[in-house]
């Protein structure tokens, strides 16, 4: 069974509003079989993170992080500073040690 994953996650730009103002967390992932017993496959993505985030640190206003599985439009996602694009988004499958950063690019007028 694969081990924990060690991982830090960033909100910026706002979003860190959602979660009790909190803008760094260093995390440890169960095994995701631990978590999801029924998931097909034992790496996790960043499609599972968003369920674990969702889960466990955010605080209020779902709708302004999360749409379906993945994040609202408005929200940039980097992995080890770059573009989540580049990684393949929901599918990335996460490694030990990565960063993850999540920014708001929404603002009130």
């Amino acid at each position: 069974m694969a081990e924990p994953l060690n991982l830090s996650i960033h909100f910026g730009g706002g979003a860190e509003l959602l979660f009790d103002k909190i803008k760094k967390r260093e995390v440890e992932l169960p095994a995701l079989k631990k978590y999801m017993p029924d998931c097909q496959h034992e790496k996790w993505t960043i499609r599972e993170l968003l369920q674990w985030i969702k889960d466990n640190l955010l605080k209020e206003r779902l709708e302004l992080f999360m749409q379906g599985d993945s994040v609202r439009p408005g929200i940039l996602v980097l992995i080890n500073d770059a573009d989540w694009e580049l990684y393949g988004e929901l599918d990335y499958e996460i490694q030990n040690n990565d960063t993850i950063l999540f920014i708001s690019t929404l603002h009130g007028g």
